[in-house]
């Protein structure tokens, strides 16, 4: 049962995933759900049994699970990897992708004038130089399951462009705290 659940874990990250040009925050969950059951939680990584933060493809797996842990602490929920209430996994990707800017087109303009009339007009001629470059996109994916049901009751992502150069631990912490300002389980 556990493994057709990552199974669409994976599937569902992986098919939701378009690149954003800005950013963007966006949670989503069962609003039928009673939030005040939940106390404990687990990381589980897509896909595996190993934690994300010791997988070579998610070199920010521990920023991201010390910052969730941050933000769940704040909601008095507490680590249980034995008997949890919740399950969470996260997910990061990073695109590049092509973006094409123009800058400005030239007008040219023609006047004649005599005693007593004046003819003008304009027309745009070409110009503006067409330039590609290569954006970087990232995303950063939580979602929360009920180990009762086995349902998924919250979604939190974020997508955001940025250079490798960027502070990405100081982004991750910034973003999880945007993330999960959209979680229904309030501040203790």
């Amino acid at each position: 049962m556990m493994n057709r659940l990552l199974c669409f874990v994976c599937f569902a990250f992986c098919t939701t995933y378009i690149p954003s040009l800005g950013q963007k925050v966006s949670a989503d969950y069962d609003s039928k759900t009673d939030w005040k059951q939940y106390k404990t939680y687990a990381w589980l990584a897509p896909g595996d049994s190993v934690l994300n933060r010791y997988r070579v493809d998610k070199l920010y797996g521990g920023t991201i699970t010390y910052a969730g842990n941050l933000e769940l602490r704040n909601r008095g929920m507490k680590i249980d990897t034995l008997k949890p209430d919740l399950i969470i996994i996260f997910d990061t990707m990073v695109n590049n992708f092509t973006e094409y800017k123009q800058g400005a087109t030239l007008s040219v303009g023609v006047a004649v004038a005599g005693p007593g009339y004046y003819v003008g007009g304009s027309a745009p001629v070409a110009g503006g130089k067409i330039t590609e470059y290569t954006v970087t996109g990232g995303v950063l994916v939580f979602a929360m399951y009920d180990t009762k049901t086995l349902k998924l009751i919250w979604t939190g992502r974020a997508e955001k462009k940025f250079s490798m150069a960027d502070d990405i631990p100081k982004m991750i912490n910034y973003y999880t705290k945007l993330i999960f300002k959209k979680l229904p389980i309030k501040n203790k």
